[in-house]
């Protein structure tokens, strides 16, 4: 099968490229970084060098492909550019959907972000859950819309499947998309020791390899304008560092940090990004996501599609050996 992979070579995007074309398939790549395209050098796997944001080099990549798996996204904490965000993470979507409707793409699927649908609260976050707080984010926010216009392109007749990862860790490019690695990872060089407010607020962490296979089950079984959570194990910061320590032989004593003060540091962050026109390591809104919990249930891609978990600890374990290598 021919496939058009944007976002090739990112972090999940990497280990889905060479799976895919390990199995036989063959991948048009969608790549601006020649340095990181080496990553995915591979005989099947052909590189188009070219931008989501510029139509015609997408024009060209998905030639003759059936299917495409558009991940390529501006996940940043911050951008120099308001418009950065919507001009990659919406109109770049926009023109990915205009392309495959004029090759007669068969199907697509999508990667958003289990952020789109907010914060739990009583219960667990499922693919139904109806957000009832604000954006904490441009990325967040600018999901949400490409989420809305794939629903005008479903409409136009094109087959699109939505895939909502949480927050993905495992071997791969340390990268903004990879943040709980590089946690991971300076945990076990001993130069991690902060956890924010009391450590009580809960996550969902899945693991990559588990996350690069619910794309291929979401375009082998998934139906045409539905969504899929594909999420791991929900656990706090305290268990999580715990676990880790346990892991490691590392324990290491964290530092809690108040939210009121990450929230002071994150308003200084942005003031030097204003003199220096360097990034913010935090935001303001960026901080409030501790004030919640994002526990997720991934029922419904285990039920429809097959989905499979891997225990955190085990994902933990492969991380680490990984990291020692």
């Amino acid at each position: 099968m021919n496939i058009l992979i944007t976002g090739a070579t990112g972090f999940i995007g990497t280990r889905l490229t060479l799976k895919l074309a390990e199995e036989g398939h063959c991948v048009h790549a969608l790549y601006r970084s020649e340095e990181k395209a080496k990553a995915i050098a591979h005989p099947n796997v052909s590189l188009f060098k070219g931008d989501i944001t510029d139509y015609r080099s997408i024009e060209k990549a998905v030639k003759s492909c059936e299917v495409i798996f558009h991940m390529a996204a501006y996940a940043r904490v911050w951008a120099k550019d308001s418009d950065t965000f919507n001009r990659i993470n919406v109109q770049g979507t926009v023109n990915v959907m205009d392309a495959a409707q004029k090759e007669g793409v068969r199907k697509i699927v999508f990667t958003s972000t289990a952020g789109v649908l907010g914060p739990s609260f009583a219960e667990r976050v499922s693919e139904n859950t109806e957000r009832t707080t604000k954006y904490f984010s441009e990325y967040e926010m600018t999901k949400a819309l490409a989420e809305e216009k794939m629903s005008e392109y479903i409409r136009k007749g094109l087959e699109i499947v939505v895939v909502n990862p949480t927050r993905v860790y495992g071997p791969g490019i340390l990268s903004e998309s990879n943040g709980v690695t590089k946690m991971i990872k300076l945990y076990f060089e001993g130069k991690f020791r902060w956890i924010p407010g009391n450590g009580k607020s809960i996550g969902n962490y899945v693991y990559v390899d588990d996350v690069v296979e619910g794309h291929i089950l979401a375009l082998e079984k998934g139906r045409s304008g539905e969504r899929y959570i594909l999420g791991g194990q929900n656990i706090s910061y305290n268990s999580f560092f715990e676990q880790l320590a346990g892991l490691t032989g590392r324990k290491l004593r964290m530092i809690k940090l108040s939210l009121s003060l990450m929230l002071g540091t994150s308003y200084l962050f942005l003031l030097r990004t204003k003199i220096l026109g360097t990034p913010p390591l935090i935001t303001p809104n960026w901080v409030e996501r501790f004030l919640h919990n994002w526990e997720v249930s991934s029922d419904k891609a285990i039920k429809e599609l097959g989905y499979h978990i891997t225990p955190l600890d085990i994902g933990l374990r492969k991380t680490l050996n990984w990291l020692k290598e």
